[in-house]
């Protein structure tokens, strides 16, 4: 099934869509405070995307776009896409949600770096993410996973073990 994924706008619509998120109680995929501080500052590029069943928003996440000077993931540096947050409702998960939106997101055929939450590295990694090396410094506890379109592009575990 091909799902429909779009921009959602900065407002208080989108806004109460997301409370329905936070009632699952997913504290570090709560995107209300980032949601709440767009509206505040009237920032008309929404960072957000959804994907909706009906009217109902069933699945989000952010999508930011950085500059290549703060690229320490890829070689060749360039401009990258950090994606956050991604989580679909619990009714809604298994049916395709969460690998549309990221399909989207490499669909701007940009390289992608993420962090995935604890128990999903499986599904990111069905998705054609690879982790990279650590760095403490850069990675600050996370173990941030990454894509690229372009081959061979990317600095992962098996490049620096050999």
């Amino acid at each position: 099934m091909e799902y429909k994924v779009e921009r959602l706008l900065v407002n208080f619509k989108t806004l109460e869509e997301f409370k329905k998120f936070k009632e699952y109680g997913i504290q570090e995929l709560s995107m209300l405070d980032d949601l709440e501080g767009n509206i505040i500052e009237n920032d008309s590029q929404s960072p957000f995307y959804g994907i909706f069943y009906g009217d109902k928003l069933v699945a989000r996440m952010s999508l930011y776009k950085r500059s290549a000077k703060f690229d320490q993931y890829f070689d060749n540096s360039r401009d990258f896409l950090v994606l956050w947050k991604l989580e679909v409702l619990p009714n809604y998960q298994k049916k395709g949600y969460g690998k549309a939106l990221v399909e989207f997101a490499k669909s701007l055929n940009m390289p992608i770096k993420t962090n995935p939450r604890v128990h999903s590295q499986d599904f990111w990694k069905k998705m054609g993410f690879s982790a990279v090396s650590y760095d403490m410094d850069r990675d600050l506890g996370e173990n941030p996973l990454i894509w690229s379109p372009f081959d061979n592009q990317t600095k992962t575990e098996t490049d620096t073990e050999e």
